[in-house]
């Protein structure tokens, strides 16, 4: 059987049994794919098996990024936050949302998550978390819990009516606007800030 892929969270290290993925949750965003505003969340699953800790851009289709705030459950609550990259092949979602059929081809393949260290939310307020993603030096993504359709807590409520959560179980909560091409050599530094503290960040080099 194989290993499962682990994550930090201060010294300790967790195994994520699931990632489950808001779509569409900021708006601008969602104008600028051109998808209508969904009247219930957009909700997905990554598996364990989609986690990797090197950003690889693919060489026969685009790969697109998406930046995001993403939440650790345990005891069913949120416990800790990192950042996180879900990547898409977005031609080949487009082509399996035309016809109808899901996206895992496109959305839980092997290294379509890569995460930060967590770290503990302790006394922090969800309401004061945002993300910023700086590609080559300049910000490419920007937003957080003000510009989210659906905030964290109503994200938690909405997947408890149908799923089970375990602990080490990760919510990434949707990207802002500013989605866009892996290319080779492009350098990534994702950070969760609260105000204008920053909890943690992450460098990826696109390889």
């Amino acid at each position: 059987m194989p290993l499962m892929n682990q994550l930090k969270i201060g010294s300790e290290k967790f195994i994520p049994g699931k990632i489950v993925c808001i779509g569409r949750n900021y708006l601008e965003h969602i104008q600028e794919l051109g998808n209508e505003t969904p009247q219930q969340m957009v909700i997905f699953n990554k598996p364990n098996s989609s986690i990797s800790t090197r950003l690889f851009a693919l060489r026969d289709e685009a790969l697109h990024f998406e930046g995001e705030i993403c939440l650790m459950v345990r005891s069913g609550g949120f416990y800790g936050v990192g950042f996180g990259l879900d990547l898409t092949k977005r031609e080949l979602q487009s082509s399996l949302k035309a016809k109808g059929l899901p996206w895992e081809r496109a959305k839980a393949f092997d290294g379509a998550a890569c995460f930060s260290d967590f770290v503990t939310l302790g006394d922090t307020e969800l309401s004061s978390l945002s993300l910023e993603l700086v590609i080559n030096g300049k910000l490419q993504q920007s937003g957080g819990w003000k510009l989210m359709l659906h905030k964290p807590d109503q994200i938690l409520i909405g997947i408890q009516q149908f799923m089970s959560l375990d602990d080490g179980d990760i919510i990434m909560t949707g990207t802002p606007k500013g989605v866009g091409q892996v290319v080779v050599g492009d350098r990534f530094e994702g950070s969760i800030k609260s105000e204008e503290k920053i909890l943690v960040s992450q460098d990826w080099l696109a390889e």
